[in-house]
């Protein structure tokens, strides 16, 4: 690790006015901290932010609720009204990582995890995300992990995170602090695909700090996350989904549906999502809607088992949820 500077801020205002170009922000360090060992990060100067007052969850006008860029993960998954109105969000942050790194990471941090790609983490390969135009060494190497949705010929790299994927699914609003001032980016559009600079994993300008997460009014019909993983914990997703289905009548009424450890960015399942609506929740309608979304998924032969591995996921997750949502709609009356 090279020598930098350390600077504390106080304020917003001074963690901007300290962030040198080739500076970084410092908040949980879980993932930064790693980088900068392992020799694939270097700064000149880290801005510590954990002194800023970004550490409140409160409630929003509507039953929202919003969300300071350093609330640790272990506390927004054990908040009562995040349990209660978001139980998806809860599942996913305590599917992630192990309890002492939940302790740590935060939620600002969280969103911009990079990929564990073993490529990436690997100073002695080329990495188009570590050094653009150097190639991909997971593109004909190691590639059971990679993406199979969105992919480019720059990179094939998976998104890492867990809590990202329900965020997706719940139309959450990054809100952001810059030069200009402040910023908010629907969740859609703060991470970006690989296209040809695979390097560039967020759209936030240069200095921009993310301030807080807002997640607009609750669901009102089930929902919940699946993580599929080698292993029961400390272990990335395989394929993850982040799902919610208001069932009336037989009928699909509405559906969220966002995946993981399938693309570059979080991937929200808008073609699955449009032809499932007005359908019958059966398990067949089910199969064709993720069957649709998938029609694009580019695989290799180590990772075309990600396919029928997310098929099945969906169809048992949105089946959980329609016998659920049933159940729970005959308790009520």
């Amino acid at each position: 690790m090279k020598p930098f500077d350390f600077v504390r801020a106080e304020s917003v205002a001074a963690a901007q006015a300290a962030l040198l170009p080739d500076a970084a922000y410092l908040a949980g360090g879980t993932n930064l901290v790693d980088h900068l060992r392992l020799g694939i990060r270097e700064v000149s100067r880290l801005v510590d932010v954990n002194r800023l007052d970004l550490t409140q969850i409160s409630e929003l006008p509507g039953g929202g609720l919003r969300v300071g860029a350093l609330v640790k993960n272990s506390a927004l998954a054990a908040h009562g009204l995040v349990r209660e109105r978001y139980p998806l969000l809860a599942e996913a942050i305590l599917a992630g990582a192990s309890g002492q790194i939940r302790n740590m990471a935060t939620t600002g941090g969280n969103l911009l995890q990079r990929t564990r790609c073993v490529y990436f983490q690997d100073p002695g390969l080329p990495c188009n995300k570590r050094e653009p135009g150097s190639g991909c060494s997971a593109i004909g190497g190691f590639g059971k992990y990679n993406a199979i949705l969105g992919t480019s010929p720059e990179c094939v790299a998976v998104h890492p995170s867990d809590m990202c994927i329900p965020l997706a699914a719940l139309d959450a609003v990054v809100v952001v602090e810059g030069k200009a001032g402040e910023r908010r980016i629907p969740f859609a559009d703060f991470h970006r695909l690989p296209g040809d600079t695979p390097h560039l994993d967020t759209n936030l300008a240069g200095g921009e700090l993310i301030t807080a997460v807002e997640l607009p009014a609750p669901l009102a019909f089930p929902s919940t996350y699946r993580k599929v993983r080698e292993r029961a914990s400390y272990a990335f997703a395989l394929v993850s989904v982040a799902a919610a289905l208001d069932v009336e009548n037989g009928t699909v009424k509405d559906v969220r549906l966002a995946l993981g450890g399938t693309a570059h960015k979080p991937w929200r399942a808008a073609k699955a999502e449009a032809a499932l609506k007005g359908q019958p929740a059966t398990a067949t309608a089910f199969r064709a809607a993720i069957e649709a979304e998938l029609e694009g998924a580019q695989t290799g032969a180590e990772n075309a088992y990600k396919v029928p591995l997310l098929k099945n996921t969906v169809v048992s997750v949105l089946e959980e949820l329609r016998d659920g949502g049933t159940a729970a709609r005959r308790a009520e009356t």
